[in-house]
């Protein structure tokens, strides 16, 4: 079966060996944040609908699963913010119920939680890895650019109350944007929300590729280490293990990319269509090719480019 909803499995740094679950369509969000990867936000809604059909999804995952394949996680993640689906807890239950060997995790921008039916939905999920970029308003709208349903305090409310009634694993991820939000009011503020929140771990990110404004720009090492020091041992996730040292990593994507690469620089979308990979397995593979130096980017009327950087011969 040629899979439509499932993607990887993707050699994840923070979930090892990961198959995820797509549930939305590319750039269906709550918010349209200035760093994202996958590009702005085309479609901003807070409506939650069946924006993918369930039955579909059930079925790939019935044919992936048939096999009892190693998985550390099935993740639902992928092009958009997957609490938008209504029938997510329909594709949740039949992960539990049948094939409860699996551990489920929850990649989310966190913007629902004051919903109580969401934190209902999500209650068998084993692990959720939220969003929160922002502890004030104003830093909120800069650099999340939310829908104008959503505001700060209520998603940290969400969050706290998701943490009151959920029994599993809250990993919060803080993404770090250079003069909006490191600085000394802000990170306050993130310290606070963080003690009010009590999530397990603290994961500190930062631009590891071009975002959506090309004005975005990476907190160093240095830096990026004294937060996590401030906000309390937080992990770095660039820290964690190499991509490479995961067993779903598969050398021959990188080796593809880097043959295509020589011979003309691409999009991530025409790597996309040359490899047929989902968009978030193929942005791992791009990630690691970046953090070694061998490809680096060029920003072009027409979007974002890849390119050949100082690639040792022999190497494809």
């Amino acid at each position: 079966m040629k899979y439509k909803h499932l993607f990887g499995p993707v050699p994840s740094r923070r979930l090892g060996v990961s198959l995820g679950v797509d549930l939305i369509p590319l750039k269906t969000c709550t918010l349209n944040c200035v760093y994202c990867e996958c590009g702005k936000t085309t479609s901003l809604t807070t409506i939650r609908k069946e924006y993918v059909p369930v039955q579909p999804v059930i079925a790939e995952l019935e044919d992936y699963l048939a096999t009892n394949p190693p998985l550390d996680y099935i993740t639902f993640a992928g092009s958009g913010e997957p609490t938008l689906n209504s029938s997510i807890d329909k594709v949740m239950t039949i992960l539990k119920n049948n094939y409860p060997r699996y551990k489920v995790c929850i990649l989310t921008n966190g913007t629902l939680f004051s919903d109580p039916l969401i934190r209902s939905v999500v209650k068998r999920a084993d692990l959720i890895i939220p969003s929160l970029d922002a502890a004030t308003e104003n830093v909120f709208q800069q650099v999340n650019r939310p829908h104008r349903d959503l505001n700060c305090a209520d998603v940290i409310n969400g969050l706290i109350k998701l943490r009151q009634e959920y029994t599993g694993e809250i990993r919060l991820e803080i993404f770090i944007v250079p003069g909006l939000n490191d600085t000394r009011d802000e990170l306050c503020s993130l310290k606070s929300a963080v003690a009010r929140i009590k999530p397990e771990r603290v994961q500190l990110g930062t631009l590891d590729r071009p975002g959506t404004e090309d004005w975005v720009e990476a907190a160093d090492r240095r830096k990026m280490r004294g937060i996590a020091a401030y906000l309390g041992n937080a992990e770095l996730i660039g820290e964690f293990q190499s991509r490479q040292n995961i067993a779903s990593f598969n050398e021959s994507y990188s080796r593809q990319i880097l043959q295509i690469l020589r011979r003309r620089p691409c999009t991530t979308v025409d790597l996309q269509q040359i490899l047929n990979l989902h968009p978030a397995e193929i942005q791992k593979y791009i990630n690691n090719l970046l953090e070694l130096g061998r490809i680096e980017v060029e920003r072009k009327e027409r979007g974002i480019f890849l390119k050949i950087k100082n690639t040792p011969e022999g190497y494809v």
